[in-house]
């Protein structure tokens, strides 16, 4: 499952993990993907506009992700197929399909899970709402699960890359 992270944001009169307006209305955190996802999408684009062979020491320097977290993502994603790592004095990481055939979607799922938009949604958990098997806001959070999915699907690595 995706986990979608809150940011706490430090500011002067306002609860901790609370932004605040101009009119001085409090908003609630935003949400985001975890820093793991996005590291995750930063390294194979990398990968990508790099086209070659790429040792996890360099990948760690030119994504600005440590080389130990880089090396945790680059195993979930060697695990899914998206790259395929190799051993040696010639080793390193490459990508195992091209840019094209990768989405957005692929590697948010090799790192975080199947995308599911409320844990409603996942068959392990059971609902608890009283007397209720499928509610209508677990219909809802089913049709923004399916919309997310259709848009992460849409966006491919190849649409990332810089032009170079």
């Amino acid at each position: 499952m995706l986990f979608i992270h809150v940011a706490f944001s430090a500011i002067w009169g306002v609860p901790r993990g609370y932004l605040s307006t101009c009119s001085g209305k409090h908003l609630a955190p935003n949400m985001y993907i975890t820093l793991e996802s996005d590291y995750a999408v930063r390294i194979i684009v990398y990968l990508a506009e790099q086209n070659r062979r790429i040792d996890a020491n360099s990948i760690s320097i030119n994504t600005g992700v440590s080389l130990r977290f880089a090396l945790k993502i680059l195993r979930n994603l060697v695990g899914s197929g998206i790259t395929k790592s190799f051993k040696g004095t010639q080793g390193g990481y490459e990508l195992n399909r091209p840019p094209s055939e990768i989405t957005v979607k692929d590697i948010l799922e090799a790192v975080e899970g199947k995308y599911v938009f409320s844990r409603c949604l996942n068959s392990d958990v059971e609902c608890t709402k009283p007397g209720s098997s499928v509610c209508k806001t677990q219909k809802a959070f089913a049709k923004v699960t399916k919309k997310v999915c259709e848009m992460l699907e849409e966006i491919k690595i190849s649409d990332l890359m810089q032009d170079t």
